[in-house]
């Protein structure tokens, strides 16, 4: 199925150069930012939105969140450049990658921190909210910081997924696909 809305072609001005030059180190831009490029200034706020860097979680409870919330939504785009980019460098394993899209939360595979994260994100798809319950147990394993960061996550790669989605974004190259 094609792309609903073709990508910019560079140049692009620095306005975006410089952004993708800084992100994609060296290699082509995805598909995804140079949509958003046809637009700077939507391009400029989901640059602005993105929480790849060091914040409040670690790699591997950044990527846990991002592999479940994209899955949930059905991002295969999303959740394929994830996996290709981040998953062994966050110690994934090809289980945990494949349990992301078709595990329970309490699937063996996970330890019990992140069988939490999985929760939270089922919860969060499903209801938009999480219960009581579920908010203390986040709060045994992290601060009120990263659970606001982990909320934040998950409802930006929910957008990430609406813009995936949405604009039928054929899946990258490099990026993986969905098991089977």
């Amino acid at each position: 199925m094609p792309a609903r809305i073709e990508p910019a072609t560079p140049p692009f001005g620095e306005d975006i150069s410089r952004p993708l030059d800084r992100l994609m180190k060296g290699k082509p831009p995805l598909r995804l930012f140079t949509t958003l490029a046809r637009d700077p200034r939507l391009f400029q706020k989901f640059f602005a939105g993105g929480l790849l860097d060091k914040g409040n979680l670690n790699i591997r409870q950044r990527e846990i969140v991002i592999h479940r919330t994209t899955a949930l939504c059905r991002s295969e785009y999303e959740w394929g450049i994830h996996v290709t980019t981040f998953s062994r460098l966050a110690g994934l394993t090809p289980a945990q990658v494949q349990a992301s899209v078709t595990g329970a939360a309490n699937e063996a595979c996970w330890s019990s921190e992140d069988q939490l994260l999985l929760r939270l994100c089922d919860s969060l798809h499903a209801h938009s909210d999480i219960d009581d319950v579920l908010w203390n147990e986040l709060r045994k394993y992290f601060s009120e910081e990263a659970v606001i960061e982990l909320l934040m996550l998950a409802g930006f790669y929910r957008t990430v997924s609406y813009l995936t989605n949405g604009l039928r974004m054929p899946v990258e190259e490099a990026g993986a696909r969905f098991p089977a």
